[in-house]
């Protein structure tokens, strides 16, 4: 990269994008909160309260390729002001699904939400991967992320004070159900301004044009050609699996503590582990922003990805509070391994780099898949044993890491 911009610039703008990872942190980790309430309020089995990790997700898959698109017609800034307009009206179509009590309709607001995350990602990853020397882009990813999983500590507590506060406990009246439905108005309405508002100052901001990735987007080069490209082939892989064991951990992570072989925990009080879980993941990106300045970034994936591994064994073979910090631990090596996983993906791709960054993203799914896979386990035997799930995924996370994510042909 030789004709980058000042690094007065480059920090602006660094500073000003880092808000929308942010942003779609917080968003994408209310649905977290919206399961348990819309469960009670539609009185959904387990199976259809799914749907909305499903939806949310798989609108990545769907949607991940056009956004590409999008984003080498428009550019980098002006994808990522359609993004956020987009995540607008998905978050404004929770009022009128609200006012009609209608399940399909707020899975509708969350595929239109999602899609404009999507196109977020899409747009906002390699643009910050390419803010510097290409030697440090997997430690300012993993600064940005780091605010991306602020995001998703404190949604939690906005949701749960704004939505699940004052909610009726499943009484079956009319009256009480919309009175439920009507929660998620007020909160979403905030959120439709922030995002807004978001668009409005990455609009008028000057972003520099950065030459790495958006010189020649007349020729983005096919989905086939970038599919040749061995090194990021397998890190959509990386980031299909690692996606699914994060969000399955997750969303299982409650009935695992309430398990009597674990420690028999209170739902209420396991949802404060589920805030560490995630708040882990946030501390490792701070502390590996500043690691990554001096390790590679494939060896530490690979380091984080064998110890996630081995934690996942634990949470199988083991009870009580040694189980219970052991899964739990496991969000602090989650930390680096999506933005290293996308650096490694995207490097070296040059005119590729947004087509990239389309299957990368796409590959999201795996967050709408593997929970699947691993609550089946659950289903078919044990809490415990369905942590050989994720443990299977990190395993070759491990294989990228050290081995996967070697550049071996060129772009």
């Amino acid at each position: 990269m030789n004709s980058l911009p000042k690094p007065q610039t480059l920090r602006n703008a660094m500073i000003v994008v880092t808000g929308l990872f942010f942003m779609w942190g917080f968003l994408t980790c209310l649905n977290d909160i919206l399961v348990p309430h819309l469960k009670a309020v539609f009185s959904l089995n387990y199976a259809q309260a799914s749907l909305i990790q499903f939806v949310f997700f798989g609108a990545y898959f769907v949607i991940s390729l056009p956004a590409g698109k999008i984003v080498a017609c428009l550019g980098y800034q002006r994808g990522m002001v359609v993004g956020l307009v987009t995540a607008a009206v998905g978050t404004l179509l929770f009022y009128p699904a609200a006012s009609l009590i209608s399940y399909p309709c707020f899975l509708g607001a969350l595929f239109v939400l999602a899609s404009g995350i999507a196109l977020l990602q899409v747009a906002a990853n390699p643009f910050v991967s390419a803010l510097g020397k290409p030697e440090t882009a997997s430690s300012r990813l993993n600064l940005a992320q780091a605010f991306n999983s602020l995001g998703t500590t404190i949604a939690p507590q906005f949701g749960g004070w704004l939505i699940l506060a004052g909610t009726g406990l499943g009484a079956a009246v009319i009256m009480d159900k919309m009175t439920e439905a009507a929660a998620v108005k007020v909160p979403y309405l905030i959120l439709t301004a922030a995002l807004l508002v978001l668009a409005i100052i990455i609009g008028n901001f000057k972003l520099p044009k950065l030459s790495a990735v958006e010189e020649d987007q007349s020729h983005q080069g096919s989905l086939q050609e970038a599919l040749r490209v061995r090194h990021l082939r397998l890190g959509c892989l990386g980031i299909f699996l690692y996606v699914g064991a994060e969000v399955a951990i997750g969303s299982y992570l409650i009935n695992f503590l309430a398990e009597p072989s674990v420690v028999g925990m209170a739902h209420q009080q396991a949802a404060i582990y589920v805030s560490y879980y995630w708040g882990g993941a946030m501390i490792g990106r701070f502390i590996g922003s500043l690691l990554l300045r001096k390790i590679d970034a494939g060896w530490l994936l690979g380091f984080n990805a064998t110890v996630a591994a081995v934690l996942c064994v634990l949470g199988y073979l083991s009870h009580g509070w040694f189980a219970v910090w052991a899964v739990v631990s496991i969000g602090l090596f989650n930390s680096i391994m999506f933005p290293n996983i996308f650096t490694l993906g995207i490097r070296e791709l040059g005119h590729l780099t947004s087509r990239g960054s389309s299957l990368l993203i796409m590959a999201i799914v795996g967050g709408a898949i593997l929970p699947v896979i691993m609550g089946y386990a659950a289903d078919r035997f044990t809490i415990h044993y369905s942590f050989i799930v994720p443990a299977l995924c990190y395993l070759y996370i491990v294989y990228y890491g050290f081995r996967g994510s070697k550049v071996e042909s060129t772009v």
